[in-house]
């Protein structure tokens, strides 16, 4: 039966002996008609001609119909063909469709809705707490810290003094509260006559030094959360024990806290129809210091929770609307933003085709949307290059397993997505070293982004793929996609002359089964 509908129609690739049909390459049997007649025959169309020209605008035919697959089988087998392979009627290969395909996926139209990153101002401040006037004031206080004298007083100094200012409320709040400073507890209280609205405590558990980092971070993220609660524009926060504390202890303290309340005030919005515009502005912390150098602390916190949300923004992105080639597109950005230091390179399908990188392209082969291969370089300032180091991130922007496709409880197909956590945060790297300026490193970070598909052209279980280094590897499972991708990207990696690999993957979902979802698993042959 002939069909004129391209959406049903099959074709058929042939290979020939034939010395003048070699010099175009592999051809496609195509069905036509004559010009000036009505007979149907088939013709040997090369390929490449197929492939630069619409069907419907092949010099020397005029008519082109495509035919079912029971049709053109009986008429192929007559003919010189050795080798026949069916696809779904597709006129651009791959390699035209990587040079040609817009980066913005438009299936299911969703587009990200512009969304600002907080930008909040730290302070580090030596005054007097009670002084401070503003929305609320936060004390971090141990479980050490609520201990009370034989007169049901605290014996904190802080909390003390608080609790007189306040006539016993603070006691009398945190008594029915049953707040003990245990981690994880908090309680605000609403007051007024004072200079600041609302007072909060946040419990800091016992707050031992070997996770103090830890938990100053988590005293950060519950003072956003209150300050998302009350709405309010400006906060202080204050340690109710920082006696002790030495400038390194400090800095690092006030550090936490900083990047604890930027990662925990920022609210990824850009998919939700209605989405809040954040109030925070302004965050002084007190008693920790004053200067430069503290200041200096904050501001780098600032930088690095700005890498850190860049890379959540990239995981978060559903795979309909980041595709390989907007994650290039999006690395390109932040060397453009950056171009002083950082210079980007994105490699298409052909000259990853001429670097041989035959494992990453297989993964890649069954996806509509074509692979980009992502590398970025960052030279300091001054071109004083000490040390080089590449950061390698897995950058699968969905993973369907392949062949050996997730099904089943626990395969977590719904949320391959985060398969290019690696890509992610190795460009949130580079956007805060971008902004960081390291002096005296090289750094390259290269990411392989490609999707994991099933279709025709797709790699199957027992292939054999070869990678760029000469190595063949056989595939005895799809879904193990993860590690041929990065094979070709860490042999790129070496290839550029640096002394120390990070490969950042979520290769294995077993790491979290042993590990949790908070903790990742380093591996090294090193031991310093």
């Amino acid at each position: 039966m002939i069909r004129t509908t391209r959406a049903h129609g099959m074709i058929g690739t042939e290979t020939r002996h034939d010395p003048a049909q070699l010099s175009h390459g592999p051809c496609r049997a195509v069905l036509v008609r004559l010009p000036g007649t009505t007979r149907l025959t088939y013709r040997a169309v090369p390929a490449l001609l197929v492939a630069r020209h619409d069907p419907f605008d092949i010099p020397t035919l005029n008519t082109v119909y495509f035919c079912s697959a029971s049709s053109v089988l009986p008429k192929l087998r007559r003919s010189s063909i050795l080798r026949i392979s069916l696809s779904p009627l597709y006129f651009a290969p791959p390699v035209r469709m990587a040079q040609t395909a817009t980066t913005h996926a438009s299936l299911g139209l969703t587009k990200p809705a512009p969304i600002a990153i907080p930008q909040i101002a730290f302070s580090a401040k030596e005054i007097d707490f009670s002084e401070w006037k503003g929305d609320i004031l936060a004390i971090a206080v141990s479980e050490k810290d609520m201990s009370r004298d034989e007169n049901f007083k605290f014996t904190n100094s802080i909390l003390k003094k608080l609790d007189g200012q306040l006539g016993g409320l603070l006691s009398e709040a945190s008594t029915e509260e049953d707040f003990t400073g245990k981690a994880g507890q908090s309680t605000v209280l609403r007051l007024r006559d004072l200079g600041f609205r609302r007072l909060g405590l946040i419990g800091l558990g016992q707050c031992m030094p070997s996770a103090a980092t830890a938990a100053y971070q988590v005293l950060g993220e519950a003072v956003a959360a209150a300050a998302k609660a009350a709405q309010a524009s400006n906060a202080a926060i204050v340690l109710a024990s920082s006696e002790g504390f030495s400038t390194d202890s400090k800095l690092n303290t006030a550090s936490a806290i900083a990047s604890g309340t930027v990662l925990g005030f920022y609210e990824d919005n850009r998919f939700k129809s209605e989405s809040k515009q954040p109030l925070l502005k302004s965050v002084d912390i007190i008693g920790l210091g004053s200067g430069p150098e503290i200041e200096n602390k904050l501001k780098y916190a600032s930088i690095v929770c700005s890498g850190v949300i860049f890379g959540r923004e990239l995981v978060n992105a559903p795979a309909n609307v980041l595709t390989p080639g907007v994650l290039a597109e999006e690395a390109s950005k932040i060397a453009s933003t950056y171009s002083d230091v950082l210079t980007a390179k994105i490699l298409d399908v052909e000259q990853c085709k001429e670097l041989k990188m035959g494992s990453y392209l297989g993964v890649a082969a069954a996806s509509a949307n074509p692979p980009h291969f992502i590398h970025l370089c960052y030279k300091p300032p001054d071109g004083q290059v000490k040390a080089k180091l590449a950061i390698v991130g897995k950058g699968l922007t969905f993973d369907s397993g392949g062949y050996n496709l997730k099904t089943g409880p626990g395969c977590s197909i719904e949320i391959m997505k985060v398969d290019m956590g690696g890509s992610a945060a190795a460009l949130g790297a580079a956007k805060a070293i971008g902004q960081i300026k390291p002096p005296g490193v090289e750094v390259h970070f290269i990411v392989a982004a490609c999707e994991n598909m099933i279709s025709g052209t797709g790699i199957r279980p027992g292939d054999i793929v070869t990678a760029s280094n000469g190595k063949t590897i056989e595939v005895n499972n799809t879904d193990a996609e993860g590690r041929l991708t990065l094979a070709d990207a860490l042999v790129y990696a070496c290839n550029q002359g640096v002394e120390k690999v990070v490969d950042l993957a979520t290769l294995t979902g077993a790491c979290i089964v042993a590990l949790g979802p908070s903790i990742a698993g380093i591996f090294t042959v090193h031991t310093q």
